[in-house]
């Protein structure tokens, strides 16, 4: 089979946490919690706000798991400076406003390249892979070729947001533009990943994708967790991906 991995971002374990303040609950004690539950790689957004994930979190994250950390970060010579420090494995490069409650939307590679450029540079040049999150659109999928980003991560929310709301016609349509666009950055030699709003009634289709590699998912989980705990949120995920992905295998070779 192809395996789909499964990135499990921990951000929302540390907006618990600074609700109140202290130190509970611990987002790298969730971090380890996710390895032993099938987790592929710990995802972190270190916002400029530093509204959840602080800069003590990375630091301990980059020493404190075994798995792969990948950094989301903007596209500022703050978050750079930081990525550079701690050298994490991947930097998913993401568009950040202080005043949105979460990632509203793909970064706009096209529209950015030249500002783009260099931080992409910068942090290939420290061996650090590089992603960035983009909308599934041929143009922004050429950009990220381009600027010479190896991989790129498809918003999936407004797919998701369409199938919460019951419209099945537009669930269809946007489920179809990921579909081509992962098609698409997998001819430009692009590794697919994808992301945002997923949970167990939608993530099944996108997992079946053949060409997307691995899936961010977050929010979803750490919320779920609150009624079934974190071990078991991620476990019926990974199982879901699983069987999604064997499913399209399946068909594949058939």
């Amino acid at each position: 089979m192809n395996r789909l991995r499964l990135g499990v971002n921990i951000d929302h374990v540390a907006t618990i946490r600074n609700a109140r303040g202290g130190r509970h609950p611990d987002p790298v004690r969730a971090a380890k919690l996710a390895a032993q539950a099938g987790a592929d790689g710990i995802t972190a957004h270190l916002r400029e706000d530093r509204r959840h994930i602080s800069d003590r979190d990375i630091e301990r994250l980059s020493h404190e798991i075994d798995l792969p950390l990948n950094l989301e970060m903007a596209a500022t010579h703050e978050m750079l400076a930081i990525a550079l420090h701690h050298r994490p494995h991947a930097a998913c490069i993401v568009p950040e406003k202080r005043e949105e409650r979460t990632t509203e939307g793909g970064i706009d590679a096209w529209g950015q390249r030249d500002r783009l450029a260099p931080f992409v540079g910068a942090l290939t040049d420290a061996g650090i892979r590089v992603s960035l999150f983009i909308e599934p659109e041929r143009t922004q999928l050429e950009a990220a070729k381009a600027l010479g980003a190896p991989v790129i991560e498809l918003h999936t929310g407004a797919y998701c947001e369409a199938a919460a709301n019951g419209d099945d016609n537009l669930r269809a349509r946007l489920y179809e533009s990921v579909c081509k666009a992962a098609s698409y950055g997998a001819s430009l030699g692009l590794e697919v990943h994808a992301g945002h709003g997923l949970g167990f009634d939608t993530v099944g289709p996108i997992a079946g994708i053949a060409e997307i590699r691995e899936l961010n998912i977050g929010h979803f989980l750490i919320g779920e967790a609150i009624f079934s705990g974190l071990d078991a949120a991620i476990r019926r995920m990974r199982a879901l991906m699983d069987e999604a992905r064997a499913r399209s295998d399946g068909r594949n070779t058939a």
